[in-house]
C-alpha cells in the first residue's frame, strides 16, 4: 500500500482551490470546484463555509465538517505543484 504525505497546513485560495502544504515540503494546488456537482460537496458551494477549510489536526487531509473532508491521498493525487498551476 502506498503512502503520501500528510497535510501539514491549507490556504483557501479564489476560484474554489485549495494551496496545500504537505509535511515533505511540497506545495501543491486543488481545485474544488468539480466537487460541487456531487452531492455530498453540495455545502461547498457556500463561500463562508469552503473558507472554513482547516488541516485536519493529524494530517490525514483537508477538514470541512464531520461529513466533509479529503484525504491526503486524493488532495496528492488530485493537486497541482503550486508553481505549476501559478503558471
Amino acid at each position: 500500500m502506498e503512502t503520501y504525505p500528510k497535510v501539514e497546513s491549507v490556504a483557501v485560495l479564489a476560484g474554489m482551490r485549495l494551496r496545500i502544504t504537505f509535511v515533505n515540503g511540497e506545495v501543491r494546488v486543488y481545485d474544488c470546484s468539480p466537487l460541487l456537482a456531487e452531492e455530498p460537496f453540495a455545502p461547498l458551494a457556500n463561500t463562508a463555509f469552503f473558507r472554513q477549510a482547516r488541516a485536519d489536526a493529524h494530517g490525514y487531509g483537508v477538514v470541512w465538517s464531520d461529513s466533509i473532508d479529503l484525504s491526503e491521498s486524493e488532495l496528492w493525487l488530485n493537486s497541482v505543484p503550486a508553481e505549476q498551476e501559478a503558471a
